[in-house]
């Protein structure tokens, strides 16, 4: 999630650990995800699931993070998922806008549904919330224009951060939400943050219960927005 040598993240206690360095071979990967036959293609519903080192599964297996596990999860409901992790550790909102469009044009179709989890890295590091909500704006913006339709994660502010700095961040991903019609998931970290039994050793990153329980709780809102 959080990456920077020079700052340290701001959650308070379990969260004391200096965040990650950002891996910058992983954005160039995602315009290239693994090959899939024609065939394949036309069957599976397409999902690109737009984050941070949440969604890209840092410090877990390949199998065990955000996207496998859900993608599994939507195959045992009976949806034949195929998700284009699209998560690099470190970025901000405004990052994952940089990379966005080169992204999509990369992918060998365009996904039938997008699932924008940033933000997180911007509270972290105490950026405005105005700027991260005039990034994630944007973000929805040209993933409407494309058609295709939005699933927004939010967060929730740490509380060592203050009661103003959450009162303006904190309603920002519903407020975005319902201006673009999107479906809404309000927290990604729901029953995870915080809970060391859920958590990796840096007390930031969800290990593979934390994830399982992640996917279980989002599972229905992705189902949600692919019937919309």
């Amino acid at each position: 999630m959080f990456s920077g040598s020079e700052e340290e993240d701001r959650w308070g206690a379990p969260y004391g650990r200096r965040a990650f360095l950002v891996h910058l071979a992983a954005a160039a990967a995602l315009a290239f995800p693994p090959a899939a036959s024609a065939e394949a293609a036309r069957e599976d519903v397409h999902i690109f699931a737009l984050g941070d080192s949440l969604t890209a599964g840092f410090g877990l297996p390949r199998p065990l993070g955000f996207v496998p596990q859900l993608e599994a999860q939507l195959r045992r409901h009976g949806i034949p998922a195929r998700i284009t992790n699209g998560g690099v550790s470190g970025d901000t909102a405004a990052q994952g806008l940089q990379r966005l469009a080169w992204t999509l044009d990369g992918l060998p179709r365009q996904p039938d549904l997008a699932i924008v989890a940033l933000g997180a890295n911007d509270m972290l590091r105490g950026l405005p919330p105005t700027q991260t909500s005039q990034a994630l704006d944007a973000i929805l913006t040209e993933i409407e224009r494309r058609q295709v339709r939005v699933l927004v994660a939010g967060m929730v502010a740490a509380p060592n951060l203050g009661p103003d700095y959450a009162a303006a961040y904190n309603p920002m991903f519903a407020q975005l939400a319902r201006a673009h019609r999107a479906t809404f998931y309000p927290f990604f970290l729901d029953g995870v943050a915080g809970n060391r039994a859920l958590n990796q050793a840096d007390g930031i990153h969800p290990n593979f219960q934390g994830v399982k329980r992640i996917v279980t709780a989002i599972t229905p809102r992705v189902i949600e927005a692919l019937r919309r």
